[in-house]
């Protein structure tokens, strides 16, 4: 089962593909330490990094797993990071959300804006039943993202990643289609 990637419009944001053009800003965006001081990956030295996460995102529209888009700000078209829907389990009727968004984009409601778009679209695409989020417990502002769109926090995973050499754990959380409201 194919999967297109989709192109969505919220109020202040656009969804689509990635495209070549997009190389500069996505690597500008994985090669930041600041932004990625939470991720369970160092940032990208090698700019054979973006062909290998475009790779993925078509890899993964083929296979059907998910869908991995770009947000662009609608008002200048400029980037400001990716949203994911992936790991899609047919037979579990479950899958993961994750996001992405560069510094200049934060705290503007974007992550929540996006991923808000992305999960409707899920939701009304697929036999969807369960969505599942990480993140590291550190990072306050992605959990206010997970709540704010309906997310709940179903436990925590103990030292279950080592970011930037440091142990730290994870806050597991989990949104049930009957608890979904777009």
């Amino acid at each position: 089962m194919t999967l297109p990637t989709p192109i969505l419009h919220t109020e202040r944001l656009r969804l689509r593909p990635f495209t070549d053009d997009d190389a500069d800003a996505l690597f500008e965006l994985q090669s930041d330490a600041d932004v990625l001081r939470y991720w369970d990956s160092p940032p990208w030295v090698d700019r054979a990094s973006v062909g290998r996460f475009m790779d993925g995102c078509r890899r993964m529209a083929e296979e059907g797993s998910g869908a991995r888009v770009a947000i662009e700000r609608g008002a200048d078209q400029a980037f400001v990071g990716w949203c994911t829907f992936n790991s899609w389990n047919p037979d579990f009727r479950s899958a993961s959300l994750g996001y992405c968004l560069n510094r200049e984009a934060w705290g503007h409601g974007y992550a929540t804006e996006a991923a808000r778009a992305l999960l409707g679209w899920a939701f009304d695409t697929i036999d969807l039943n369960r969505v599942q989020s990480e993140t590291d417990t550190r990072n306050l502002a992605s959990a206010r993202v997970l709540e704010k769109l309906g997310f709940v926090r179903e436990g925590t995973l103990r030292e279950d990643c080592i970011v930037n050499g440091d142990v730290s754990d994870s806050w597991v959380y989990g949104l049930l289609r009957r608890d979904w409201t777009s």
